[in-house]
């Protein structure tokens, strides 16, 4: 089997088998001694997944992880150790990978690859299998046979398509990826550009960091956390000893150890044996050593002249007297050595070349022997250069060795630094060609409405930034954003940095990195799948009880997290830009009614700039009210529903039309006489509105239920608090009479109408008011217009206080219907609260007019036919 030390150990406790996941009966079972694989003997011929020491070894394309802060992942399992997540762990954002906060080091670069980082151009095509930490019920696609598992680490999923299979099936499944059910909502990966080698993959992604700290690769793990002891504590039997092993110079300065427990008269063999296997390390361990030092010497940071004392290699028994309780393993010197080198332009075909390499071989002279095993014989060795490259869980490093480097010198530097990063090293023979560095930043938060001009200088005053590698590539005045195209990583990498802590008149800035995304027609016809039409998704992680966080999780993992925007990172015009060149897209925006309105209201701006221009919106509601929502069957607000499902609806969704509305606060007249622009009066106050504006007693409650919001959010994130507090604010206007109709004016469609004795009055675009009610009715009445969302015409009501707008919510009754038509003017005579979608002020004295705003939107409403499963 590919890579383990398989060994038959006795049973102490309950086991399952890893390969078919049924249970060993009987008393013993084969066990890795390496990855803790367990097995049935029969099973043993049939395992085909590799052991987590040659893991690194078979990756098609190394591709860092992206780790938030660490977890509690109840009955998730580690890929490294194999053994359940009990003590917190980490999980990677972008793929399935789940690991103990002590195994980290050891798992390999192995996450999807979304996006082409201008390294080397594959074919993503291929399925990425993660395995592990599926369902229990989950079904094999081949044999279609449970092959889930909540006991033990196993069965494949296809983390693209969610293909599943067995680990004995999955190698006969097509390699080739189709994307599954959900391809033609996925950004094709090898559609997006990102050049990414200085940022962290969290700002890769846009992935906000957690207000808990990530811990630092320094404190991954030491010997006091609870994954590096957790096997070797159980050992209290007098006979054993623990000990302290570290692989490298690297883990004595960071103090980062493993511990292991060996018989107290152990041979040094044996002892050697147990440290490779605690690094995952599955080497003849005639090629290893171990050097002591005491404690006093791990203090100091002379390790290096240590490195040549006299070894203790004699085959004794290792252990004396005065044991030292800390070991280095270290690689004997060798003369000559075999390594792998990979070509980096292939797509296909020789995955590597093996080649001998002596204390003479030089950089220069591999790069002379591997050209002419490619077929490339006739090229000169100037235009290659041989790249190592560091593929750690994290981080993948690169580095061009010199040409002169001594290549065995280079292999036993890197293992006197640390012996496992040698299984996480590769060389690569890469072609000389000019790389180009592209890296796009946006930047907001800046003053609206000037020039690039203008925006270039007061970057060059605040961030100092450099102009020979940094331009403005497009300006959102309206916004008061850009994006800066940064041709130089370090440069990039400091603006990032530097943009955060920045205010501009008092106002901080912010930065997102932007990928690029390329949907040329002339990929349409190769890569792209036909009727590829990716969703941009928007997700408010603040919207209805905090719901947003998981949503963002569960979207990067179905989707490409390219496509999966986070609201509280520079709101909606980032992931507009990013879309800005795809011909056909679709959002979906995941939050209440006012996030929707918010990206309705910048799409509304910046689609001029779109190739896109009418791109239809879905909802996912999860505030509190989601009248809009309703109104398009999207449901009350989401309730943990399975978010694959989600999809599937809106990729089956309808396509409808919905007005949207113009609302001008304060349009007053200009003054006479103003030809020099003195007496020029406040230009007026512009909202857009999409569901309903009320004016007195609807906007009170809503102010004040504002205001107990602002004062304690921790407090409002459930619906049912939220309601609660609403009905709280109600119950306290109860006896207040107004007379709303003796201070408003109103006008419609030129026409004066006179307004009965009411509180409030309310226009509503939607058929659903004030989380679900029905204001206008449905009876028929031949006065009006049956209500459509896509007539042009905003029907208005009114309502004679707190009981009536209660029995309205309850069912029992209907508002007083005013007026229907599509241009409004009110005359406010003293200061009246004002709401418009949700959003509620005291709106000064003077004039509002409601008309239409420009192009309708196209919605996405969920189809009828989904609505009956």
């Amino acid at each position: 089997p590919p890579g383990h030390s398989f060994r038959r150990v006795t049973l102490t406790k309950p086991t399952f088998c890893h390969g078919c996941t049924d249970f060993i009966w009987g008393l013993a079972g084969y066990q890795c001694d390496v990855c803790n694989f367990m097995s049935h003997e029969k099973c043993l011929k049939n395992v085909k997944i590799p052991c987590s020491c040659i893991a690194a070894s078979l990756v098609r394309v190394p591709v860092a992880h992206c780790f938030g802060p660490p977890g509690h992942y109840k009955r998730k399992f580690c890929t490294v150790c194999r053994k359940s997540l009990d003590s917190p762990a980490f999980r990677c954002e972008v793929c399935e990978l789940h690991v103990h906060t002590d195994c980290i080091l050891f798992a390999c670069s192995d996450c999807r690859q979304c996006h082409q980082d201008g390294h080397q151009d594959h074919d993503t095509y291929h399925h990425h299998w993660r395995e592990g930490n599926l369902s229990s019920s989950a079904r094999c696609e081949v044999c279609k046979k449970t092959c889930g598992s909540s006991e033990v680490l196993s069965g494949m999923r296809c983390e693209w398509c969610g293909i599943l299979a067995h680990a004995a099936c999955y190698v006969i499944v097509t390699p080739q990826c189709t994307f599954g059910r959900l391809r033609n909502m996925i950004l094709p990966p090898n559609c997006v550009r990102l050049y990414s080698r200085n940022f962290s993959k969290l700002h890769c992604f846009r992935i906000s960091e957690n207000l808990q700290a990530e811990p630092d690769e320094d404190d991954d793990f030491d010997g006091s956390t609870p994954g590096s002891t957790k096997d070797v504590q159980t050992s209290t039997d007098s006979s054993k000893q623990t000990l302290k092993i570290f692989d490298g110079n690297d883990a004595v300065k960071r103090n980062q150890f493993r511990l292991i427990s060996v018989p107290r008269i152990a041979k040094n063999e044996e002892v050697v044996e147990a440290a490779l296997r605690a690094y995952y390390i599955n080497d003849d361990q005639q090629e290893y050593e171990l050097q002591t030092f005491t404690q006093q010497a791990l203090l100091s940071d002379d390790v290096i002249n240590r490195n040549h004392a006299p070894d203790d290699t004699n085959s004794g028994p290792v252990f004396r007297e005065s044991t030292p309780d800390a070991w280095i393993i270290r690689a004997k010197p060798k003369d000559e050595e075999v390594i792998r080198i990979y070509p980096a332009w292939l797509k296909v075909g020789m995955a590597y070349i093996s080649l001998r390499v002596n204390k003479d071989s030089t950089t220069q002279t591999v790069i002379k022997e591997v050209l002419p095993l490619l077929g490339r014989q006739t090229e000169s060795i100037q235009n290659f250069k041989l790249v190592e490259v560091l593929m750690g869980s994290k981080q993948v490093q690169r580095m061009v060795l010199d040409n002169q480097e001594l290549i065995l010198n280079r292999l036993k530097d890197i293992r006197k630094t640390s012996i496992r990063q040698m299984n996480q090293t590769r060389f690569y023979v890469v072609e000389n060609s000019k790389s180009i560095v592209r890296v796009n930043l946006f930047v907001g938060g800046l003053p609206p409405q000037l020039s690039a001009e203008e925006y270039t200088n007061i970057l060059k005053d605040e961030l100092a930034i450099k102009t020979n590698v940094v331009s403005v590539s497009h300006v959102y005045q309206a916004q008061g954003a850009v994006v800066l195209e940064i041709s130089c990583f370090s440069e990039a990498e400091r603006i990032y940095m530097l943009v955060k802590d920045t205010t501009v008149n008092d106002k901080p800035l912010n930065g997102v990195v932007i990928p690029e995304v390329v949907l040329f027609v002339l990929l349409i016809s190769s890569k792209i799948p036909q009727n590829c039409c990716p969703l941009l998704v928007f997700v408010n992680p603040k919207s209805g009880g905090l719901k947003g966080r998981d949503l963002l999780y569960s979207f990067r993992k179905l989707l490409n997290p390219h496509q999966i925007f986070e609201l509280t990172n520079g709101g909606p015009l980032p992931g507009f830009h990013a879309f800005s060149g795809v011909p056909s897209f679709r959002v979906l925006v995941c939050g209440g009614d006012g996030t929707v309105g918010w990206v309705l209201g910048a799409l509304e701006e910046i689609r001029h700039k779109l190739a896109c221009s009418e791109p239809s919106v879905a909802i996912l509601p999860l505030g509190t009210g989601n009248d809009l929502g309703r109104v398009l069957r999207w449901g009350a607000g989401y309730s943990g529903e399975d978010p694959y499902s989600v999809l599937v609806s809106v990729d089956e969704a309808d396509d409808v039309l919905m007005d949207r509305w113009t609302i001008l606060l304060d349009a007053e007249e200009p003054a006479e006489g103003a030809e020099n622009g003195l007496a020029e009066p406040e230009p007026p106050k512009i909202v857009q509105m999409n569901n309903y504006c009320g004016l007195g007693i609807d906007a009170e409650l809503s102010l004040d239920f504002h205001h107990a919001r602002e004062e304690e959010p921790g407090k409002f994130n459930s619906r049912f608090h939220n309601k609660g507090v609403y009905v709280k604010v109600g119950l306290q206007k109860i006896s207040h009479t107004r007379n709303l109709h003796k201070d408003i004016k109103l006008q419609v469609d030129q026409h004066e109408v006179e307004l009965p004795s009411i509180e409030g009055l309310i226009f509503i675009n939607i058929p659903s008011w004030g989380s679900g009610a029905d204001l206008w009715g449905s009876e028929s009445d031949n006065r009006f217009e049956k209500p459509r969302i896509d007539d042009g015409l905003l029907e208005v009501v009114g309502v004679t206080g707190v009981v009536h707008m209660g029995q309205v919510q309850g069912g029992l009754r209907s508002g007083i219907r005013i007026a229907q038509g599509s241009y409004f003017r009110v005359t406010l005579l003293k200061p009246i609260p004002v709401q418009v979608d949700g959003e509620p002020w005291i709106q000064a004295p003077g004039q509002i007019i409601i008309s239409a705003a420009g192009p309708k939107v196209h919605m996405l409403k969920k189809s009828k036919q989904k609505q009956k499963k």
